[in-house]
């Protein structure tokens, strides 16, 4: 009896630590930038392992220092929805499952906010328990950071190329620039790539990625302007001054 009291006892502190924890994380890096993810120590172990030296480049930009083509692009790309739904865009989620239950091809159906909680505080892997504790992480930046934060700190967390981790690396290293210069087309091939970006190399672009960019290009005509911090767009309709 006293065994099964302590096991009881030791549970429920331990559940009181991760969510106590959890949420101060999740405070911390609505104010913080990012230094390291998940990722970025599993790609580092990967290269050490294959004798090809341990280095990631990710160097963190504010939103407001990266051109802004770029929310436009990803969006237009990964996530049209990004502005109007509360983390989880269902109709989408529902089209990958129906499609992931005939095709061998899998299919993601991932928010923008659901891969920046993943790339943040998580690792990658396809059971459930990941993607509980992602959907977990996820009501919890739609809570307490804005959709500014989350696409700031989605696009200088997420992995752009081989060792190339977010906007301001992925220009330096495929482009030559800034994350501030890089132009409309760029972005589009950029946002083309991040399905598969050791696979599809932005810097070095074959046939599908092409057009793949084209098509993101055509879709940024309707995506709306992304708001700055305290400007708000109707979460209804997402209706504000078209992307130009």
């Amino acid at each position: 009896m006293p065994v099964v009291k302590w096991v009881f006892s030791l549970l429920k502190k331990l559940i009181i630590f991760f969510f106590v924890s959890t949420i101060l994380a999740v405070v911390a890096y609505r104010f913080v930038p990012v230094p390291v993810t998940p990722l970025m120590v599993i790609r580092s172990v990967e290269r050490m392992q294959n004798k090809e030296g341990v280095w990631v480049h990710h160097s963190w930009k504010p939103l407001d220092k990266m051109s802004k083509h770029l929310p436009v692009a990803v969006m237009a790309g990964e996530d049209a929805k990004f502005l109007k739904h509360n983390g989880f865009d269902t109709k989408a989620i529902k089209k990958a499952y129906e499609q992931n239950k005939k095709n061998k091809k899998k299919m993601g159906g991932s928010s923008i906010s659901q891969q920046t909680a993943k790339n943040v505080f998580l690792w990658p892997a396809r059971n459930m328990v990941r993607k509980g504790l992602e959907a977990y992480f996820t009501v919890l930046i739609e809570f307490f950071w804005s959709k500014q934060r989350i696409m700031e700190v989605y696009l200088n967390s997420i992995e752009m190329g081989d060792g190339v981790f977010g906007a301001e690396a992925v220009a330096r290293q495929h482009f030559n620039k800034s994350a501030e210069a890089l132009t409309r087309s760029e972005c589009a091939l950029i946002a083309a790539s991040l399905p598969n970006p050791i696979k599809y190399d932005s810097k070095r672009p074959g046939r599908y990625l092409l057009k793949r960019q084209k098509w993101i290009e055509k879709e940024m005509n309707y995506i709306p302007a992304f708001p700055k911090e305290g400007e708000d767009v109707d979460p209804q309709t997402a209706s504000g001054t078209l992307y130009k």
